[in-house]
């Protein structure tokens, strides 16, 4: 799997080429997206972007864990973690690009 790593200047340079901005601008909006969605996640809301995906915080309570390295039985604490889930259109997008690279390495 070892592909190219989007970064936050990439997709800056495609607001730039598609919408037409300045390169500061475009750069400053992805920014301003990017920050705004951190906050919402923070503030303990769920981001939910349509067609892609919705990022959410859930609580966890405290449970008991085992080290796999001795067998000890360690207590993990409660915490707050940030779940992803992908839309049903991204994950056929990618079940269709999946299809599309297994065909082609058939041929």
């Amino acid at each position: 799997m070892g592909g190219k790593t989007l970064t936050r200047a990439d997709l800056a340079e495609a607001v730039y080429r598609k919408v037409g901005l300045s390169r500061s601008e475009s750069a400053s909006l992805v920014e301003m997206i990017i920050d705004e969605i951190c906050d919402a996640v923070v503030r303990g809301e769920t981001v939910k972007l349509s067609s892609f995906a919705t990022f959410q915080v859930r609580d966890k309570s405290e449970r008991i864990g085992r080290n796999p390295k001795t067998g000890e039985e360690v207590p993990i604490s409660p915490r707050r973690v940030m779940t992803f889930k992908a839309s049903n259109v991204l994950k056929q997008k990618i079940a269709d690009s999946h299809a599309k690279r297994a065909d082609s390495a058939g041929d």
